[in-house]
């Protein structure tokens, strides 16, 4: 593929600027699709990926970035929209004969999900299978990411709990960057993938006492879970600022967590990439000073 381009939507999001990176160190030319010029873009340019500017919900810019590629990575925000930018993408992807497309769905996606999200995430797969765009799509659980969430992060910071409304539920958070790790491998080499579905996990499972022991190992000083209920989980998404949407979303995963639908270990991400997912204890030290209460010492 190193004389052909990957097209990368959402390229300055979590796992698209990643997938960008591990693109272009294994010499592949990279387009990068983002929402607006700023710094992260600027630094897009600056590694040597060609940036252009669009709107998912805009047909003629999707058809526009996507001409001339061979493949391409799609991610949706959790917002309004996934459905036909989903079908504006698929239709820009027919035309330009893509040999892939890697869509970015989520672990809750199904049919009867009470997320309004999630089952968007159920429908976009579907419209891509029937497009016949040859599609690989991956279902990740949380991402580590969620710790440095503000509505999150900041519990833990300045209280030392996580407080998340998640019951006795597990999961194996997974890293942005280890997600694009498989991104850029299917990218890269896309046949023997086409038309499964990835689900996508860390190494190791754990409740959200767990988690906060893994956190607590690493800082070293106590991080307790104490769980919020929904409602009140509801009234602190609130004050966060969050769209309606979002707060939907994320109330109704939290049960889906509790019933189980956010469990599993990585049984992909090693074979497919030859390294393992990090651990929680490797994501919160590569990011200590996210972690670090803003009274600390140094």
């Amino acid at each position: 593929m190193s004389t052909q381009t990957a097209l990368v939507i959402g390229a300055t999001g979590k796992t698209g600027q990643y997938t960008v990176q591990h693109l272009l160190e294994r010499g592949h030319a990279v387009r990068a699709m983002v929402h607006k010029e700023d710094k992260r873009s600027e630094a897009l340019r600056g590694t040597g990926a060609e940036v252009v500017m669009g709107e998912l919900l805009e047909h003629d810019d999707v058809v526009r970035a996507a001409a001339g590629t061979s493949a391409a990575y799609f991610c949706y925000p959790v917002s309004p929209g996934l459905i036909p930018a989903t079908a504006y993408f698929a239709d820009a992807a027919k035309r330009a004969a893509l040999k892939v497309v890697v869509n970015m769905s989520q672990i809750s996606a199904r049919e009867d999900s009470k997320s309004h999200a999630a089952r968007d995430h159920w429908i976009a797969e579907r419209i891509f299978d029937w497009s016949g765009v040859p599609t690989v799509h991956l279902r990740p659980t949380f991402f580590s990411e969620w710790l440095l969430f503000p509505f999150v992060r900041s519990t833990i910071v300045d209280n030392g709990i996580i407080d998340l409304p998640y019951g006795n539920g597990r999961h194996a958070p997974i890293a942005a960057e280890d997600q694009a790790r498989v991104i850029a491998t299917i990218l890269a080499e896309p046949a023997a993938h086409v038309g499964k579905t990835y689900t996508l996990c860390g190494p190791t499972e754990l409740d959200q006492a767990g988690i906060a022991a893994a956190i607590t190992e690493v800082l070293g000083r106590k991080i307790s879970y104490q769980p919020l209920t929904i409602p009140q989980y509801r009234e602190r998404l609130q004050k966060a600022g969050l769209s309606e949407f979002m707060i939907q979303h994320f109330c109704a995963v939290a049960l889906d967590y509790q019933n189980g639908i956010f469990s599993g270990e990585d049984k992909i991400i090693a074979e497919l990439t030859g390294k393992p997912p990090m651990t929680v204890q490797d994501f919160v030290a590569s990011h200590l000073e996210a972690f670090r209460p803003a009274n600390a010492a140094g």
